[in-house]
């Protein structure tokens, strides 16, 4: 028998799936034909994504008894379906508490179950409101393979679940993952990857769920990395694929026996006593080796701004369905703001699913209406055209009498952003259309919006993009485009509410693009005033900025859901009481 016989192979498949939370039957028929095709394709191992019985996260329908039941008699579903293959899938298990549990599985049995370590409780995780923590990582022998398996946040700590797994023999480390997308995090997460595998001079495989969940996007982009760090496999970003590589498991010991590192790290553990665990035994090599060749494929990796857009794409397109809606409408204004959102619907739902509709009144340009006219005829979508003046003259000489004595101000103003609200809400009850609000999270910081008014609607888009990045993913889709899908016009005008004569945005704000850096520190990086000035910023403008924030809370506590772009978003993502006497300014 040569030498190349003795090698050990392993094929590995990993699903990176687009799941809805509660959609038990629809989750397994996704599992189960990942299954089929992993197992077509001479597949050793088949992995799935976190919680991929039941979606990600559960929230508080984990507190329903009839969930945690359902999703039980899911995976056992999915138990009977695996045989000839080993399977690592995530589900909710239970006994006396309930865990964030990963489920091996071999040729028709519940041969392991592995409990979440490391729950994580920040940003927008509150796992420590449902699960229990686990405290065993054993090693699993699949396919006469070493393999260490462990869930999400696990990998993420150095001395973590991996470093054990590893130090007691796992030649393979697992992660099925749910792992949230904002910009940026495809690139950290990689880079903490390869600082595992150097770590813990073992392969490493990251299996990531993709798709849309009320504020969450998640990005896939699963990885598969050798010992030396070496890229094996990508999987997409933003899109489902079952992902599958051949590892050659034998060069996992060979790297290790040349590592002076792990070797004197191995002997200090073991001088030091420290925690090893033991194997169990799922499966022995495979008898067959013959397997059908795998097919090269190569996946882009985009940056900025495309993947931001894309992921808005895909939040989007999966709010809208997901929530069983079939069309949008949107509040055309000829401004950037609704003209990036009626884009963005487009690409994600089809121009025969979006709805525009123009509400001009007095104070609007001639240039506005065409803007909106121009656009829609870019996009193909329908535009309906509601003039509010009659309402707005109806509204003044009813609060006549109430409003007499004084000026015109900010109430005249919201009165017509109402008035607005009402028609696209008369249009979605009247159609079944969700309206997609047009807000960006620079208006949505400063409170520069209307509440009941440009603020009313089922789906804020962009409530998490800043309006400098607004501008930027415009031209990004004009690019894509080849030509002025969102007309120049759109792009290059002033920005305006066109509330009252001559307004624009700089009238009650800085300019963007100064403002935009000082949310930034002040909302994301939780700076102090104090040191946002010694950034170099204005005093006045700061302090401004600041304390537009503050007072803004119980505004943005009634805005609808919007996409998570950045590392930290408003919402689940940050929570302040709206009463408090604590002002950062």
């Amino acid at each position: 028998m040569s030498q190349g016989a003795h090698r050990r192979r392993l094929r590995i498949g990993m699903a990176q799936l687009n799941m809805t939370v509660g959609d038990f039957a629809g989750n397994r028929q996704k599992i189960l034909k990942a299954v089929d095709e992993a197992r077509a394709s001479g597949g050793d191992l088949l992995t799935f994504p976190e919680l991929a019985i039941c979606g990600y996260p559960p929230e508080d329908l984990l507190f329903k008894p009839r969930f945690i039941a359902e999703n039980l008699r899911s995976l056992e579903k999915v138990v009977e379906a695996s045989s000839g293959i080993s399977i690592v899938v995530g589900f909710v298990d239970a006994g006396e508490d309930i865990y964030n549990a990963a489920a091996i599985i071999h040729d028709g049995k519940l041969t392991g179950v592995y409990h979440k370590m490391f729950l994580p409780n920040y940003g927008v995780f509150d796992e420590n409101r449902y699960f229990q923590a686990g405290n065993e990582c054993p090693v699993y022998v699949i396919a006469g393979v070493n393999v260490g398996i462990n869930i999400c946040e696990d990998i993420w700590y150095e001395s973590g679940p991996a470093k054990t797994q590893a130090y007691s023999g796992a030649e393979l480390i697992i992660n099925i993952s749910a792992s949230p997308y904002h910009f940026g995090k495809g690139n950290y997460r990689e880079k903490m990857l390869a600082t595992r595998v150097a770590d813990n001079v073992a392969a490493f495989a990251f299996n990531n769920m993709v798709g849309g969940q009320d504020e969450l996007v998640f990005d896939g982009n699963s990885l598969i990395l050798d010992e030396k760090g070496r890229l094996l496999a990508r999987g997409k970003q933003f899109g489902e694929e079952l992902l599958t590589a051949d590892l050659d498991i034998e060069a996992v010991p060979r790297k290790r026996l040349h590592d002076p590192k792990w070797r004197k790290e191995l002997k200090l553990r073991e001088e030091q006593g420290l925690k090893t665990v033991g194997k169990i035994m799922i499966s022995g090599a495979p008898i067959s080796t013959g397997k059908p060749p795998l097919a090269r494929r190569r996946v882009e990796v985009r940056g900025f701004p495309a993947e931001v857009y894309d992921a808005l794409v895909l939040g989007t397109h999966d709010y809208v369905h997901k929530n069983v809606f079939k069309k949008v409408l949107i509040g055309l204004s000829g401004g950037l703001d609704s003209s990036l959102v009626a884009a963005i619907a487009v690409d994600a739902l089809g121009k025969s699913n979006v709805v525009g509709v123009a509400m001009p009144s007095r104070f609007s340009s001639p240039g506005s209406l065409s803007d909106a006219e121009l656009l829609a005829g870019n996009l193909g979508i329908q535009l309906l055209t509601i003039p509010i003046e009659k309402a707005f003259q109806a509204y003044l000489d009813m609060l006549a009498e109430a409003f007499q004595g004084t000026e015109p101000d900010v109430a005249e103003e919201n009165i017509q952003a109402r008035i607005r609200g009402n028609i696209l809400m008369a249009l979605s009850n009247k159609f079944g259309w969700l309206v997609l609000t047009t807000g960006n999270k620079s208006e949505m910081a400063t409170g520069y919006a209307t509440l009941y008014g440009d603020m009313a609607g089922g789906f804020a888009v962009i409530k998490d993009v800043p309006k400098t990045m607004a501008y930027e993913l415009s031209r990004y889709r004009n690019s894509l485009a080849g030509s002025e899908l969102i007309p120049s016009s759109v792009i290059d005008k002033p920005p305006s509410a066109e509330l009252r004569p001559e307004q624009k945005d700089i009238d009650s704000l800085p300019p963007y693009e100064i403002l935009d850096p000082i949310i930034t520190a002040y909302v994301e990086e939780d700076k102090s005033v104090e040191q946002i000035i010694a950034m170099g910023n204005d005093e006045k403008v700061v302090r401004r900025a600041a304390r537009l924030v503050d007072t803004s809370e119980y505004k943005r506590r009634q805005a609808p859901p919007g996409i998570k772009i950045t590392p930290r978003a408003f919402g689940r993502d940050r929570r302040l009481p709206i009463t408090n006497r604590f002002k950062g300014d």
